[in-house]
């Protein structure tokens, strides 16, 4: 499976949108949070086509991340990628790729999230955590 990042654009929006209500889906059913609606309204108005990337996985648009500056780290952000995709190491590579070699990180998932694995084999660990968010800091 090869992989690329591509400068996301406006018209993204509601593809990434579509992509994230997937992949959230069970794990905000699980929680009692999903709203189909409100699911696309927070990554719409949060969007940032500049700190954007698109994931192009063999020659086809499949996921997004954002790497959102913060005053001291760095915050990853709308990290999608379908289910098809995920656990065939593009996650990992592209992780690796936003990575900056001392640089503080942090990022969020939803309680009971298969995702925080992923986080953690790259050195993240618990900042704070809430009864539907895990804050994750990487040092």
């Amino acid at each position: 499976m090869h992989w690329s990042l591509r400068p996301a654009i406006a018209s993204d929006a509601g593809w990434i949108a579509e992509l994230r209500a997937e992949v959230l889906r069970p794990d905000l059913e699980r929680l009692g949070r999903y709203d189909p609606v409100r699911v696309r309204e927070r990554f719409t108005t949060a969007f940032e086509p500049a700190l954007t990337r698109v994931i192009v996985v063999d020659g086809e648009d499949a996921g997004s991340i954002a790497v959102r500056p913060a005053r001291d780290s760095a915050w990853i952000e709308h990290f999608y990628l379908p289910a098809r995709v995920q656990g065939r190491g593009v996650g990992t590579g592209v992780l690796r790729g936003v990575l900056e070699p001392g640089g503080v990180f942090r990022l969020n998932v939803l309680q009971g999230s298969p995702a925080r694995r992923l986080y953690e084999r790259h050195g993240f660990v618990l900042d704070s955590e809430d009864d539907v968010d895990v804050y994750l800091v990487r040092r």
